[in-house]
């Protein structure tokens, strides 16, 4: 039985009603991806270190004052909250609501913040200003020591390596914010270290320095998430990147990649929803 043109005249526009709100719903509704770490390095005497990770915000708003996204990072009841980079966008700059999520975030824990690519640029300066004013770690190629339990962790944040152009390559560049960051304190060996770093493509030389953990974003989880295959595409990893989304281990090194919050260049996310990931760091015996 053929189709009306009064049926058609119906379906045609809940069609479209119906594929703007899964768009909307993809690009707008926050997941929650959980993983569980234990290590024998960590020190003694705490149950559990909650740290949650937002990456590649690019000034975008989830409700009021950043209310919806606050309201999920408050219900993780974080010890730490990292922010690996991209805060703002190159082209859509709005440092006021950027600031705000950091705001916010500052009410709920210490808050740590390493640059990304979009940073870079003259309005930076105003941004680690107005990021130190709320109490943000600003990490520029250094580290902290964090006391947890009987004892203490590092953490370290380097700098993305569009912000030196003094080497050659983006290794290069690494490996030299990585020297300075590592020498800004001498912990015992054994110590735990995390590491904030924009770039998951470089895992292999944050396992050449024995990073425990790395949290990083870039990868906007492939932007297109291809069911059973993975993220579609990646900057600095071209098509099907090997880090786009997740958990990945190698030589005792640990690299967690957070899918994002919002978008650059491609305005959309299909499949990848934005994400904020929660770590729970806990202790086992040797």
């Amino acid at each position: 039985m053929r189709m009306t043109k009064k049926r058609w005249l119906v379906i045609i526009p809940l069609a479209v009603i119906a594929i703007i709100a899964f768009l909307y719903y993809e690009n707008n509704a926050i997941g929650i991806t959980k993983y569980e770490l234990s290590s024998a390095k960590l020190p003694e005497g705490f149950d559990s270190y909650r740290i949650v990770h937002l990456t590649d915000l690019h000034s975008k708003s989830f409700g009021k004052d950043q209310n919806t996204i606050t309201r999920k990072v408050k219900q993780l009841k974080p010890d730490l909250i990292v922010m690996t980079g991209d805060l703002v966008d190159s082209r859509k700059y709005n440092a006021e609501t950027s600031l705000a999520l950091m705001r916010r975030m500052t009410e709920l824990a210490p808050v740590y913040y390493v640059t990304g690519n979009h940073e870079w640029g003259s309005r930076f300066p105003s941004l680690a200003k107005g990021l130190r004013e709320l109490g943000v770690h600003v990490m520029r190629n250094e580290s902290e020591l964090v006391k947890l339990g009987e004892g203490e962790i590092r953490i370290a944040g380097i700098d993305d390596p569009t912000f030196n152009y003094e080497a050659d390559g983006d290794v290069a560049k690494l490996n030299e914010h990585m020297a300075t960051a590592l020498q800004e304190v001498d912990p015992s060996e054994d110590a735990y270290t995390i590491l904030l770093s924009h770039r998951p493509e470089l895992f292999s030389v944050y396992v050449q320095n024995k990073i425990d953990i790395t949290f990083s974003g870039h990868a906007h989880g492939g932007q297109f998430r291809v069911p059973f295959v993975g993220g579609l595409f990646a900057p600095g990893q071209g098509f099907l990147p090997k880090y786009d989304g997740g958990k990945y281990v190698e030589d005792n090194s640990t690299l967690i990649v957070s899918r994002g919050l919002g978008n650059s260049v491609i305005p959309q996310r299909l499949f990848n929803r934005p994400e904020v990931v929660l770590v729970e760091l806990t202790r086992t015996e040797q």
